[in-house]
């Protein structure tokens, strides 16, 4: 009875194990999206809204959902809090507190800093531009990540259970 119940366990465990690594691939798309979308409405606060850094990224960090938010949220009160801070170092900075909340892998982070590096010193239109290709970039990673949420995404889902199914039938 008790090695019923411990396969079952293992069992249940492969399963949410493979279920765990299948909503990242799944979780990935999404938010690059939601990043895609943050970046437009900080094209929106710099082209229109005349808004201080610091205030542009806390207003997106309300307008996006978290793990997103937590990011944006970071940088700001990180430009706030210290004197003389560059947006390259609070972009980084926060990159380094909240990353690992997100599904976003290498691509994105690179695209991320690279934007940091030009926001704050350089014109208003060069800021913009530099925004659109931040843009631009994770468009085409988005298109990738849907292909690896296709490929593998069931493939985890499976291999998790199949795998539970077999160390539980290696138990016996």
């Amino acid at each position: 009875m008790i090695r019923l119940v411990g396969a079952v366990i293992v069992v249940a465990a492969g399963t949410l194990f493979g279920f765990a690594q299948a909503s990242k691939y799944a979780n990935r798309p999404k938010q690059i999206r939601q990043l895609i979308q943050a970046l437009q409405r900080l094209e929106t606060e710099i082209h229109y809204g005349f808004t201080p850094l610091p205030e542009a990224l806390q207003s997106l960090s309300a307008q996006v959902p978290e793990p997103l938010a937590a990011l944006f949220r970071t940088a700001s009160g990180k430009l706030r809090e210290t004197e003389g801070m560059t947006a390259a170092e609070a972009i980084q900075g926060a990159i380094e507190e909240v990353w690992t909340r997100t599904a976003l892998g290498k691509p994105e982070r690179q695209v991320v800093r690279q934007l940091g590096f030009t926001l704050g010193i350089s014109d208003r239109d060069d800021q913009i531009k530099h925004v659109k290709l931040a843009m631009n970039q994770l468009q085409s990673e988005e298109a990738a990540a849907r292909e690896d949420q296709k490929r593998y995404e069931a493939m985890w889902k499976s291999l998790g259970a199949l795998g539970g199914a077999l160390v539980a039938i290696l138990m016996y």
